[in-house]
């Protein structure tokens, strides 16, 4: 069954017996995988489709596109490289995403539009050019109903320079539409994790006196399974958990964590793969252990919120790792629900944000997480969600973290006092979901109410204060 579809499996009497609140659901199948619009955006073919205008020449260049230009000119288009024949439907959504750099730091433009005269656009993008590589990925909607569509870079009225560009794409964004009417009780739909932390720790010690509480709370409600170093081979970890959750008849939510310098502002979660390459691999893996089966996914928590402890060359490694990982899962797990994470309320501005959303390749797929791991008030997270999907420019939704968040925060991160359990997993709540990501009574670290428990690790005390919001 596919992912919306896993959603609408509950009888009514299971509503009765729960006790709920339903929520609204289509039962329209979800995205399939995107078609690519661009032809060889790779370049590994040469440079057909490609073509060059007037002061420029190109060639290919240690697998990406080198284009050297000619300085003197007084257009932008007066220096042009480009590929015709795209076809775009008006109305629809979509996203353009390249990696570029050149010479020198240098503003050009990319387009999207017509061919031919009168040369109407749908998208025109002003791109600051440095030295170092970067990704860019602009989400839009076409003006257009055409086969003559065009994508270009418009690189005149500047100085001679050369440009470089690899990895085009053009795709059409997710068709999938917001759940829309229908039935659903979102904690029946949600797989519940039989060998979570919580989960464990109640079956190895069932004579103790809170494990009755533990179980009821915490460990029988649905939450997310995180993945990293440990999991030992994650395509088969993944495939396994997924599988079984596919067999439940029940949707799955995972975390991926596990992208070089994790938590790097933190510091109590540090680790992740040992460099660049190995995490593209392993994220690679991980989206083909989930394969065509339902699933949801946080992409690696902090991971756009710690930029303000590292530097510029950490920066653009770690975008383009996550725009990799965008991309691993719009084109390896089509039934996937997946979700950069965004930080939270209380930690970047939502414009800064949604600039590092869209460099991260947040076009490839459904949205973004808000307050993974945190406990701002599910009203100040969609509050903050809402402001990030407005300075993208709509085409994006969000998740919230409600795994700890009862009690809003006290400007505290690491195991602070007074928290409490939040809502259950469900569809809707000011969200696109609500989501249990933390996994309650996992420690943050070896700080504030746990001072010996290091992080991840699951301690019955702070199970019980969050039952109890002590």
């Amino acid at each position: 069954m596919r992912l919306l579809t896993r959603l609408t499996a509950i009888t009514a009497s299971a509503l009765t017996a729960l006790s709920v609140s339903v929520l609204p659901v289509s039962a329209a199948g979800t995205a399939a995988a995107a078609p690519e619009l661009v032809v060889n955006g790779t370049f590994a073919n040469g440079t057909a489709p490609w073509w060059n205008s007037a002061n420029t020449s190109m060639a290919v260049d240690s697998g990406r596109l080198r284009v050297s230009v000619t300085g003197g000119t007084a257009n932008p288009w007066d220096a042009m490289i480009g590929q015709n024949d795209i076809t775009l439907a008006q109305g629809k959504s979509y996203t353009l995403s390249f990696d570029a750099s050149a010479s020198t730091a240098v503003s050009v433009v990319t387009t999207v539009q017509l061919a031919d005269a009168p040369y109407t656009n749908t998208l025109t993008q002003p791109i600051a050019l440095t030295t170092a590589s970067k990704r860019f990925s602009f989400p839009f909607t076409s003006s257009l109903g055409t086969s003559a569509g065009q994508v270009s870079f418009q690189l005149g009225k500047n100085a001679g320079f050369t440009f470089f560009v690899d990895n085009v794409s053009l795709t059409e964004s997710s068709s999938t539409t917001p759940p829309g009417d229908g039935p659903v009780d979102m904690t029946n739909g949600f797989y519940v994790d039989p060998d979570s932390n919580p989960a464990i720790w109640v079956r190895d010690n069932s004579g103790d006196s809170r494990a009755a509480r533990i179980r009821s709370a915490i460990s029988a409600k649905p939450m997310a399974r995180w993945f990293g170093a440990w999991s030992g081979d994650i395509r088969s970890a993944v495939s396994r958990y997924v599988a079984a959750a596919d067999a439940a008849d029940k949707l799955p939510v995972l975390v991926a964590y596990n992208i070089p310098g994790r938590d790097a502002c933190g510091g109590h979660s540090g680790g992740g793969a040992g460099s660049e390459a190995a995490y593209r691999t392993w994220i690679s893996e991980f989206a083909a252990g989930i394969g065509d089966r339902p699933a949801v996914v946080v992409i690696e928590p902090d991971s756009l919120g710690d930029f303000g402890c590292m530097d510029e060359a950490e920066i653009q490694v770690r975008t383009r790792m996550l725009n990799h990982a965008t991309q691993q899962f719009r084109d390896k797990a089509a039934n996937t629900w997946a979700y950069l994470d965004a930080a939270n309320a209380g930690w970047v501005a939502p414009a800064t944000m949604a600039n590092r959303l869209r460099d991260a390749g947040v076009g490839n797929v459904r949205g973004f997480a808000v307050n993974v791991s945190n406990y701002y008030t599910t009203a100040e997270s969609t509050t903050y969600g809402n402001a990030v999907v407005s300075a993208l420019g709509g085409g994006a939704t969000f998740v919230v973290d409600t795994s700890r968040n009862g009690n809003g925060s006290n400007g505290q991160w690491c195991n602070p006092a007074g928290r409490k359990l939040g809502t259950p997993a469900q569809l809707g709540g000011g969200a696109e979901m609500l989501l249990w990501v933390k996994v309650p009574g996992d420690s943050d670290g070896p700080c504030g109410i746990a001072p010996d428990v290091p992080a991840g690790t699951f301690s019955p005390d702070l199970a019980i204060r969050l039952i109890d919001g002590s």
